[in-house]
Parts: C-alpha cells; sequence; structure tokens
C-alpha cells in the first residue's frame, strides 16, 4: 500500500471565468511578480462531487451538505400524518446535533456535511422524539447520530467541521490546491448589450440591457493529495470502498469543471496532462516550476517541459517521493488512458499497511 497518491493536473482554459470573486470577476493571484488567473480549492472539490463521474460511482455513498437537515426532518414528519408544529418540535430537537438552528427555525445556521446513515439515524431518532420518546442528553444523543468513520467517500475524502460536537470531525484525506494559471494573465473585459425583441423599430435604438464581464484563458495547474491510510480510516476500513473512490475521484478530475459562466463561455475542458503518483515520501506540490510565468505560443507543451524538469530537479536533489507513477498525455502515443489513471490509483489502496 502507497501511504500517498499525488495528482499533477495542467488544462488549458479558454477565454473564461470559471470562478469569481465577490465583485463577479475572475478570482487571481500574484505569483512570480505576474497576476495569474486562480480557481480556489473550493470550487473545485464542490466540482468533483457534484460531477456525473463521482456522483455516479457512489451514488450510496455520498453525503449531503446543508443547513436544511431539519426540514427534511420536518417534512418526513408531516408526510407520515403528524401536524407541521409538532413536527417542527421534534425535528428541532434532533437537527440541533449538526448545530446551532436558526432563531425560530429548524435550519441550522452553518452548513453539515451529513453521511446517508447519520440522516437515516436522525430521521428515525425524530420519530421516536414524535412519540414523545424520551431522548438522551444531548451530548449522548449526538453519539446516537453522529459518525466518526461511515460509507461517505465525500465525507471521507473532504472531511467536515461540526463546532458543537468537535468529537465528530473527519480530517480531510483529500487535499486539493488552488488551480494558478503557468501563465501570465491580464483580465479582459466584454462589454455586452441585449435587446429588447418586442421594442418598436420606430423607438431610440438602445438595448434593453448592458453590461460587462470579466476573462482570461490559460492553462493551470492543479496538485492533489489523498492520504490513503486517512482515506481507509474514515471509511470504517472498508477498503474496496476506498479503492472505489480513489477510481471515482481521478475520473472526475478528468471531467469536472467549476460551471461559474460556462454558458457564457462554455469552457467544457478536459487536463491534457495527469500525472499520478503512488509512494510513501513526503508530498510535493510543483507550482513553483512556473514562478517565472510560461510565455508566448505552446502553453501546454511548456507547461508540461517545466513541470517534468522541475520534478527531476526535485528527485535529483531529495531523491523520488514515489514509488510507481503514470501518465496521460493527450495527443501522445502510447500514453494511459483515463480509466488505466483510475485503475491505477485504486489499485495503490490495499488492506496492508504502507512500509516506512
Amino acid at each position: 500500500m502507497s501511504r500517498f497518491v499525488q495528482i499533477h493536473l495542467l488544462t488549458h482554459y479558454p477565454p473564461s471565468n470559471p470562478n469569481r470573486d465577490d465583485l463577479g470577476r475572475p478570482k487571481v493571484a500574484v505569483v512570480g511578480g505576474a497576476q495569474r488567473q486562480r480557481i480556489s480549492s473550493q470550487a473545485l472539490k464542490r466540482a468533483i462531487r457534484t460531477s456525473a463521474a463521482f456522483v455516479e460511482a457512489l451514488a450510496d455513498n455520498s453525503g449531503e451538505r446543508t443547513q436544511r437537515i431539519g426540514e427534511v426532518l420536518r417534512d418526513h414528519l408531516v408526510a407520515k400524518g403528524a401536524d407541521t408544529e409538532a413536527a417542527t418540535k421534534a425535528a428541532g430537537k434532533i437537527a440541533a446535533v449538526f448545530g446551532k438552528l436558526e432563531e425560530g427555525g429548524v435550519c441550522t445556521r452553518q452548513l453539515a456535511f451529513i453521511s446517508p446513515s447519520e440522516k437515516a439515524r436522525a430521521l428515525k431518532l425524530a420519530e421516536k422524539a414524535l412519540a414523545g420518546e424520551k431522548l438522551p442528553s444531548e451530548k449522548e444523543l449526538a453519539k446516537e447520530v453522529l459518525q466518526q468513520a461511515d460509507g461517505a467517500v465525500d465525507v471521507a475524502m473532504f472531511g467536515r467541521m461540526l463546532a458543537d460536537n468537535p468529537d465528530f470531525n473527519r480530517d480531510a484525506a483529500v487535499q486539493v490546491s488552488h488551480a494558478l494559471t503557468t501563465n501570465k494573465v491580464t483580465i479582459e473585459d466584454d462589454f455586452y448589450t441585449a435587446v429588447d425583441d418586442l421594442k418598436a423599430a420606430a423607438e431610440d435604438a438602445g438595448a434593453g440591457f448592458v453590461g460587462e464581464a470579466g476573462f482570461g484563458s490559460g492553462v493551470y495547474y492543479v496538485h492533489i493529495c489523498v492520504n490513503t491510510e486517512l482515506l481507509k480510516r474514515n471509511l470504517g476500513g472498508d477498503t474496496a470502498l476506498a479503492k472505489r473512490g480513489m477510481a471515482a475521484l481521478v475520473k472526475a478530475l478528468g471531467q469536472a469543471v467549476p460551471t461559474g459562466k460556462i454558458n457564457s463561455f462554455s469552457n467544457h475542458v478536459r487536463p491534457e496532462y495527469m500525472l499520478v503518483e503512488c509512494g510513501n515520501g513526503q508530498p510535493l506540490n510543483l507550482f513553483s516550476a512556473f514562478e517565472k510565468p510560461i510565455g508566448g505560443t505552446g502553453l501546454m507543451e511548456q507547461s508540461v517541459k517545466a513541470l517534468k524538469e522541475k520534478r527531476k530537479a526535485f528527485a535529483e536533489s531529495y531523491g523520488p517521493w514515489w514509488d510507481d507513477d503514470l501518465y496521460l498525455r493527450v495527443g501522445e502515443s502510447g500514453a494511459a488512458t483515463l480509466d488505466a489513471l483510475a485503475a491505477f490509483a485504486a489499485a495503490a489502496v490495499t488492506d496492508q499497511s504502507p512500509q516506512p
């Protein structure tokens, strides 16, 4: 078994705005004195969790991140014939284990990542509360609902924090970097108009609406690190499920994109280079390969070359941190397929403990 599975991605985005800041502008970061376009790790992780590749592979093993678990419990009780007031009171008692409730409501103030088994437990306890059965103390009630490990792969991978019940927090087994362009990006503005179809020709020729949207383009680098021991532990030692989750993660990484402004830019893209490393050495993000921004034409070719050279340089100085690797390169004969990468990563998860 390999302690770590690391994945390095290079993806070329056309002019687009996949992840916006509070002003609706593309997110950016300055690295090496040059502005780069950025996609946050949060946006990437949501794209992974909600992608068809991930959802379909893990249909019965995915959690829900929500503030509305209390509404789910209440509506379940109402559907069973309870009146709304009684259902609301019973639902609130159980929903409170996931976090403090909104004043006078059953929704939690914060989002809670809830596994299928925890949801099922909460539903049963809500039924008991409605029936007037005595519930345990708040602390013991949390123990009856919440779990430290179960079959929710996304919770196991991306972790969760429950401020009021920290004993049931889960450390994320998967770390995802922000995506940053390897090239310098100047954010441009698209001034656009919308025409009122019902405006008569005799009226003014002005548009019904005017607006502007920022965009940029470039090759994004992303680094993902999976702690396979922690992934298995978060899944209660279920090696088969951890393998299935690992394969689903790799396939999702090959297909998922954040959907910000995607109707305007159609930025449906896939990585042109994916490198998967399996080993016990300390993980290493290789973005320093792009401290000096890639320029000119052939951004992808130059980015792949710079990444390989930086990896080789680190390995010569520190020794290789991987025991085995496999890569996909679009257009290169003999390179691995996405299915092969997924199987390779899944094979790194075994019942055995990694060798020191």
